[in-house]
C-alpha cells in the first residue's frame, strides 16, 4: 500500500518496526523478505523511528497482524500529533482475541481524535505490489470523508468502493481466514473441487449468520469483503491461511508450523475468537467448530470432516 501511495504521488512514510529491517529497505529499494521482486519508489520514505513518521500524518494505516493492533495503535497515540490527524485505517483481517472487539473498535479505544475506517477485499499484497487488477471495500461511518480517502487510494489497478457497515465488512474478513484454512485442510487430505466449493458456500453461509446476528447487513458478506475474499483466500497460491491448513491435513502439528513461518495465518488467530463469538451468541457454525477442534485440541482432520458430512440432514437456507 505505501509503494502504491507513493507511486501516486502521495507523501508517504512508511514505519518499520525494525531498525535493520528499515535500513535494508531503504538502501535496496525492495522487501526482499517478503515481496521480493517489487520495487519500491524512491520517493517513499522509510524509518524506523515511529515519532518521525507519524510527525506530519493526515492519515495513518494500519498494515499490522490483528493481535498486534491495540499495542502498535497504543505506540501510536503516545507520539501522535492529534491537531493534524483525519482518519486511521486499518488493513487487519481479525478481531481481538481477548475482548473480542473489531479492529476500528480498538483504533477507536486507542486513538480517539479521528475516525477509524477498514480497508478490506481480496488483495493478496504479491498482486497489489505488482499492480494486478485489484478491487476493495473502504467501510466507515463518516461517508464523505470515506469518499476522500477513497480517492486517495484508488488508482487505474486498485479500485475501492464504499460501505458504512464498518463491523460487517471486518467480520466477513476475519470469519473467511478461517474457514480458508479448512479448505487449506481439504487439500492437505488430498479432497477435489467438490469439497472445496462445498466448504466454500457452507463457509459463507457461516459468515452471513454470525454477522447478521451481531446487527450487520447481509449484502455485505455477499460483497469484496466477504464472498469475494472468502474465494481468494480458499483458492490462493498466495494464501497463508489456506497453506497452512494445507500442512495441517498433511499431518504436520500445528505448533510446528507456526514456529517456522516468519508471516502471519490470521485464521489460526481467528479460529478461537469466533468460535467464542459463536457461542456467545448461540451461531451454529460447524466448519469453523471443526477448524478450532483441530487446531486447538488437537482433532484429527480426517474425522472432523468426516463430522461435517455425517450431521442432521437440513434445509440449505438454514
Amino acid at each position: 500500500m505505501a509503494r502504491l501511495l507513493a507511486r501516486k504521488g502521495e507523501h508517504v512514510c512508511l514505519w518499520v518496526r525494525d531498525s535493520v529491517q528499515a535500513s535494508a529497505l531503504a538502501c535496496e529499494q525492495e522487501n526482499r523478505k517478503y515481496l521480493p521482486g517489487v520495487r519500491l519508489p524512491r520517493r517513499l520514505a522509510i524509518t524506523a523511528d515511529l515519532a518521525a513518521a507519524v510527525a506530519s500524518a493526515e492519515v495513518l494505516v494500519f498494515a499490522v497482524p490483528s493481535f498486534a493492533m491495540r499495542a502498535v495503535s497504543r505506540r501510536v497515540a503516545g507520539v501522535l500529533q492529534p491537531r493534524l490527524l483525519a482518519a486511521v485505517v486499518s488493513l487487519a483481517k481479525g478481531i481481538e482475541r481477548d475482548t473480542l472487539k473489531t479492529m476500528t473498535a480498538v483504533l477507536g479505544e486507542e486513538i480517539p481524535e479521528a475516525p477509524a475506517f477498514a480497508l478490506s477485499g481480496p488483495s493478496h499484497a504479491e498482486e497489489v505490489g505488482r499492480d494486478e487488477p485489484t478491487a476493495v471495500v473502504l467501510a466507515g461511518k463518516d461517508l464523505q470523508l470515506a469518499a476522500e480517502i477513497q480517492r486517495i487510494l484508488m488508482s487505474e489497478r486498485f479500485r475501492v468502493y464504499l460501505t458504512d457497515d464498518v463491523r460487517g465488512v471486518e467480520y466477513g474478513a476475519t470469519v473467511k481466514n478461517v474457514i480458508a484454512v479448512a479448505a487449506g485442510i481439504s487439500d492437505g487430505l488430498g479432497y477435489g473441487d467438490n469439497a472445496k466449493g462445498a466448504l466454500i458456500a457452507r463457509g459463507l453461509a457461516e459468515m452471513v449468520r454470525l454477522a447478521v446476528r451481531l446487527g450487520c447487513q447481509r449484502e455485505t458478506l455477499f460483497g469484496l469483503s466477504g464472498l469475494g475474499d472468502l474465494v481468494a483466500t480458499c483458492t490462493s497460491r498466495h494464501s497463508r491461511n489456506r497453506a497452512v491448513g494445507e500442512r495441517v491435513g498433511r499431518g504436520e502439528k500445528i505448533s510446528d508450523i507456526l514456529a517456522g513461518m516468519s508471516m502471519v495465518a490470521e485464521g489460526v488467530h481467528a479460529a478461537q475468537a469466533v468460535r467464542l463469538l459463536a457461542c456467545t451468541y448461540g451461531v451454529e457454525m460447524p466448519i469453523t467448530e471443526a477448524v478450532y477442534s483441530i487446531l486447538r485440541e488437537g482433532a484429527a482432520p480426517a474425522a472432523k470432516l468426516a463430522e461435517l458430512m455425517d450431521r442432521p440432514p437440513k434445509d440449505e437456507r438454514a
